[in-house]
C-alpha cells in the first residue's frame, strides 16, 4: 500500500501539514511521499491518496483543483481523502458560536465529494505570516493596506495533534483487512 500525499501550497503551511501527514503514515506503517500538484505526473504506483490545498477566500487553490480534474478517473477509483488549510487563529469555536473551520471550508468540496466520494474531508488551521512576500492579488491588496492585514491574526495555529489524529486514523483504515 503506497499512499501520495498531494498539495498545493503558497507560502509552505499546507506543505508542512502534508510533509507531517506523509511522515504519520510511514511511522504507522503505511508507506507514504509527499509532493507537490505541480511535481506530479504518473499516480499509477500509488494506491490511494491525500489531496490538500490551501484555501483562500474559501476556494482550494486552482493548481489542486486541476489536478484532481486531471487524474479524476483514477481518483474516483482509489481511496482519497482531502484536507484543507486555511483558517487562522486557535479558536474552534468563534464568537458567534461557529467553527471557523465550517465557514472557511472550501466551496470545492462539494463537487469534489460528488466527483472522488472521499472518505473523509478536513480542514486544519494555517499559518500567516505578514512579512512573507504576497503572492496573488488578495495578498497584493492586504499590502496596499495595512489595516486590513493587521485584522489577521499572524501566527502558526496548525494543530498538530489534530493533524496526526487525522493521519493516523487514515493510516487506520489502509491498514483494516477488505471485506469481501
Amino acid at each position: 500500500m503506497a499512499v501520495l500525499v498531494a498539495y498545493a501550497s503558497r507560502h509552505g503551511s499546507t506543505a508542512g501539514i502534508a510533509e507531517r501527514i506523509a511522515e504519520v503514515l510511514t511511522d504507522a506503517g503505511v508507506p507514504a511521499e509527499a509532493r507537490p500538484v505541480s511535481r506530479i505526473d504518473d499516480l499509477d504506483e500509488y494506491d490511494a491518496f491525500v489531496i490538500g490545498a490551501a484555501a483562500y477566500i474559501t476556494h482550494w487553490l486552482k493548481d489542486a483543483m486541476s489536478f484532481v480534474e486531471h487524474h479524476r478517473h483514477l481518483l474516483a477509483a482509489r481511496p482519497v481523502w482531502l484536507f484543507s488549510s486555511g483558517p487562522l487563529g486557535s479558536e474552534s469555536i468563534g464568537a458567534d458560536g461557529k467553527d471557523p473551520r465550517e465557514s472557511t471550508r472550501p466551496k470545492e468540496f462539494d463537487e469534489l465529494a460528488d466527483l472522488l466520494h472521499p472518505r473523509d474531508q478536513k480542514v486544519f488551521f494555517g499559518a500567516w505570516d505578514p512579512d512573507a512576500p504576497p503572492v496573488g492579488m488578495a495578498e497584493r491588496m492586504m499590502k496596499l493596506a495595512p489595516a486590513a492585514a493587521k485584522s489577521l491574526p499572524a501566527g502558526d495555529f496548525r494543530d498538530w495533534n489534530d493533524i496526526d489524529a487525522w493521519a493516523t486514523q487514515i493510516a487506520r483504515e489502509l491498514a483494516a483487512p477488505t471485506r469481501a
